[in-house]
């Protein structure tokens, strides 16, 4: 078994699922994990969005407007106007989802997974009805029904064991060969739907191969393999021929959008190859992800944006390291805050972290528990590794740059967003 998974640039339009077959060809024992075509999840976030707001009209110019996005996929796939009824099923839930809700803030998590998982079910059955139409016999599989997560929403983790047993149960038996299923989505406990954080499809594409023993996974993506940067960012980037686990996990972790963080770890586990392929040639080589690896011998940039830095301090000078860290990090749990980068004085505690929507919430929360906060916003955290001295004199100096932390290999600069 191979698993490839396809994220939603690859799907955007009618020509990038007519590639998709290409690329699967005369493939067989393949399980392929989709994503939301093009931008439909920031689309459905709108839908969430006026959900919360109670703006119904808002929800119905969303979804008519994916509505007629998707039509037109389909259409062009079928050379004229046709109706998927399974694809008219999931509009028609999701309207009323959006129209008949009573929206509670403490369900917010709830009701965005809900909503924002119709991309992937609708993607999915698309894909997996124009691949009957082209000639590949496959089955669609509710990946809600098989990956089951923890009772948490938004960014669930799986529960690997017991996804093991759904997963092989729902394949067993069935006489196709080829399987479908999305990405980002899975089921938790009580039945509701979760999702595993935004790029999560990739963790999803890893648990598959890890349960069904794949050969290989492949990410086909539109760039060559990983890249040292981004090039929108920085134009100077390279391809990355090679990395082991270990690096991915790290760039992973610094934000690099190379893989979701937590994909690496199914696949060390059983010491399956992760390839990273271009979408538009599947002759190229991409990059491979293992094991073992040759030594990466260019400086890797990873630029994280949309940050906020948050500057804690205990009211009574007390020493925070000692007296006040772990209640301060209970708190940005409960609020689902991580800190991406920490930077400590003897009183004042710096976190660099992902903007959220709870922000004012837990920036509240740690007043009420006794420390003056200080909210610094549009920032963003820059990590070198490998870094020169001219790559230092460039991006980790100057009066942008707040906090600068630097090891032999590795330099880290939170800095003030670079509105060039």
């Amino acid at each position: 078994m191979k698993v490839y998974k396809f994220g939603g640039a690859s799907v955007r339009n009618a020509d990038g699922v007519r590639n998709l077959h290409k690329i699967i060809g005369d493939e067989r024992n393949l399980f392929v994990i989709v994503s939301a075509m093009g931008k439909t999840t920031n689309a459905l976030e709108r839908v969430f969005e006026g959900v919360q707001k109670g703006d119904r009209t808002l929800c119905a110019e969303q979804i008519a407007a994916l509505r007629e996005y998707h039509a037109a996929i389909v259409d062009d796939l079928w050379h004229g106007p046709t109706r998927l009824e399974r694809v008219e099923e999931l509009f028609g839930e999701l309207e009323r989802i959006a129209s008949e809700t009573v929206y509670r803030p403490e369900d917010a998590e709830l009701w965005y997974d809900t909503i924002v998982a119709f991309g992937e079910l609708i993607s999915t059955t698309i894909i997996s009805e124009y691949l009957r139409f082209a000639g590949t016999e496959n089955g669609w599989i509710d990946m809600r029904r098989c990956i089951l997560t923890e009772q948490r929403h938004k960014d669930a983790a799986v529960d690997l064991e017991a996804s093991a047993r759904r997963l092989r149960d729902e394949l067993a038996g069935r006489p196709e060969t080829v399987f479908v299923g999305q990405g980002f989505i899975g089921g938790a406990p009580d039945g509701t739907t979760t999702t595993l954080g935004r790029e999560g499809s990739d963790y999803s594409a890893a648990v598959v191969a890890n349960i069904l023993d794949a050969e290989s996974m492949s990410v086909w993506k539109d760039v060559d393999g990983v890249l040292n940067a981004d090039p929108k960012i920085f134009p100077d980037a390279v391809q990355i021929a090679e990395l082991n686990y270990l690096d991915t996990i790290e760039l992973a972790y610094s934000g690099a959008q190379i893989i979701h963080p937590r994909t690496i770890k199914p696949l060390q586990n059983k010491n399956i190859p992760l390839y990273v392929r271009p979408f538009g040639d599947k002759r190229k080589p991409g990059t491979v992800i293992r094991g073992m690896s040759a030594p990466v011998d260019v400086p890797i940039l990873i630029l994280k944006k949309d940050q906020m830095l948050l500057t804690i301090r205990s009211r009574d000078f007390s020493f925070v390291l000692e007296e006040k860290f772990a209640s301060i990090f209970s708190l940005l749990e409960r609020f689902r805050i991580k800190a991406n980068l920490i930077h400590n004085s003897a009183v004042n505690l710096s976190l660099c972290v992902d903007n959220t929507w709870h922000m004012d919430e837990a920036v509240e929360a740690l007043r009420e528990a006794g420390f003056d906060v200080m909210k610094t916003s549009d920032m963003e955290l820059l990590t070198i590794r490998g870094y020169t001295d001219e790559l230092w004199r460039r991006y980790a100096r100057g009066p942008q740059v707040f906090i600068r932390q630097a090891t032999q290999a590795t330099v880290r600069v939170v800095r003030k967003r670079n509105r060039n």
